[in-house]
C-alpha cells in the first residue's frame, strides 16, 4: 500500500468521524422533538404539511399502524414513479423527446427505487427525461431514505418505550427525516458539487462536431458527439446522502459529469457512510446510553477498516501474469500501479476500494 493511499485513508475516515457526532446529536434532537435551531426556520413549513395533509403530529401509531403507513405509502410511490415514467413522452421537462419507458423496465425501476435498492438498469442520459429524474428518481431517492430512518427510529423507541404500545408517527419521522435532516443536506452537497464542475441546468444536450471523424458499426461515417446536460448535481447529492445508487448518467459516479474532482470525490464517497455512523450516535442518544450507541460505530468500522485494508493491499499488488509480459505495476507518479482494471482510473486504487 502506498502512502498516499494510506493518507487519504485515514483523512477520510477522520473526517466521516469528526461529522458523524455532531450531526448524529442533532438527528436525536429532531427525532425526539427537541429544539434543534432549524426548526424555528421550517417549523411553519412543517405544521402546514401537517395541516394541509390531515396529520396530527400528536397522535402516535402501534407497529402495525406505522407498518401499514409505511407500505401504503411505498405502494403510492411505485405507482406514480411507474406512471411518470410510462408518460414521460407527454411530459414537459423532454427535451431529448424521449419515449416512455417500456413496461417491465419502468416497473422494476420503480420497485427498486422506492424500495431504497436503486437497480438501474437503463442509461439515463438515453432514457429518463430532465422531469422523470427529478420528479421521479431524485423525490424517491429523498422518501426511500427518509422512510428508512423513520423505520430505525421507531425500532429505537420499541427499545426504550418499555409500558407503551405505540412507537411514534410515520409520517412526522418521514417528514422530519427530509425536511430538517435530508434536504439542508442535500443543499448544502449540491452547491459543493457544483462548485466542482458536476453539472446543474435544464439546457438540453449539446452536439459538438468530433475532431476526427469515426466510422460507426453499420459503416456510416460519424461527424458528431452528444454531450448530455440536465439537473444532475441536486440528484447526486442526495443519491449519495441516501445511499441509493442509480446516478443521474449510466455510469453513475464514475461519469466526470457526475463527479469530475478528487474533492467531488472525497465529498462523495463521505456522503455515502455519514448519516449511517452518525445514526449510531443518534441510536445511542436515544436509548440514553452513548456507550451503545459508540459500540455499535466501533463494530461496523472494524469490519469496514479491515477490509478496505485488505481490499487495497490486494488491489496493489496487482496481477503476476501481467509481470510475465512486462507491463509496469509499481505505483508511481504517473500512475497508482497495481490492477486498475475495473477501478476508476482517474482516482487511483485506494479512493476505488473506499468507494466499493
Amino acid at each position: 500500500m502506498t502512502g498516499n493511499g494510506m493518507i487519504q485513508i485515514v483523512l477520510y475516515l477522520g473526517v466521516l468521524l469528526l461529522l458523524s457526532a455532531p450531526l448524529g446529536l442533532y438527528m436525536a434532537r429532531v427525532y425526539e422533538g427537541r429544539p434543534f435551531g432549524l426548526d424555528r426556520v421550517l417549523g411553519p413549513v412543517e405544521r402546514l404539511f401537517y395541516r394541509l395533509c390531515g396529520i396530527r403530529p400528536d397522535e402516535e401509531m402501534d407497529w402495525k399502524q406505522y407498518a401499514l403507513a409505511l407500505l401504503l405509502f411505498s405502494t403510492v410511490g411505485i405507482l406514480v414513479l411507474y406512471l411518470l415514467q410510462r408518460f414521460q413522452g407527454m411530459l414537459p421537462l423532454n427535451p431529448q423527446k424521449f419515449p416512455g419507458v417500456a413496461p417491465d423496465l419502468a416497473f422494476n425501476t420503480a420497485v427498486s427505487f422506492v424500495t431504497n435498492t436503486n437497480w438501474q438498469a437503463y442509461g439515463g442520459e438515453s432514457t429518463m427525461s430532465y422531469l422523470t429524474q427529478m420528479t421521479g428518481m431524485a423525490v424517491q431517492n429523498f422518501v426511500s431514505a427518509g422512510a428508512g430512518m423513520a423505520v430505525l427510529v421507531a425500532l429505537i423507541r420499541g427499545f426504550t418505550r418499555r409500558s407503551s404500545r405505540t412507537i411514534g408517527n410515520f409520517w412526522v419521522d418521514l417528514f422530519r427525516s427530509v425536511l430538517y435532516i435530508l434536504l439542508p443536506l442535500s443543499l448544502v452537497y449540491s452547491l459543493a458539487l457544483v462548485s466542482q464542475g458536476v453539472v446543474q441546468t435544464f439546457t438540453p444536450a449539446e452536439h459538438v462536431d468530433l475532431l476526427q471523424i469515426e466510422k460507426g458499426p453499420s459503416g456510416k461515417l460519424i461527424h458528431q458527439q452528444v454531450i448530455p446536460l440536465g439537473p444532475a448535481a441536486s440528484q447526486i447529492a442526495i443519491k449519495q446522502l441516501g445511499t441509493n445508487g442509480g446516478g443521474f448518467f449510466n455510469t453513475n459516479s464514475a461519469h466526470p459529469f457526475e463527479n469530475p474532482t478528487p474533492l467531488s470525490n472525497f465529498l462523495e464517497v463521505l456522503a455515502i457512510l455519514l448519516i449511517p455512523a452518525a445514526l449510531c450516535v443518534t441510536f445511542g442518544k436515544m436509548v440514553g446510553d452513548m456507550r451503545q450507541g459508540w459500540a455499535l460505530l466501533s463494530a461496523m468500522l472494524i469490519v469496514f477498516i479491515t477490509l478496505a485494508l485488505l481490499c487495497v493491499w490486494s488491489e496493489q499488488q496487482g496481477n503476476p501474469r501481467f509481470n510475465v509480459l512486462g507491463i509496469d505495476q509499481t505505483a508511481s507518479a504517473m500512475q497508482p500501479g497495481g490492477n486498475m482494471e475495473g477501478k476508476e482510473a482517474r482516482f487511483g486504487i485506494a479512493n476505488s476500494a473506499l468507494w466499493a
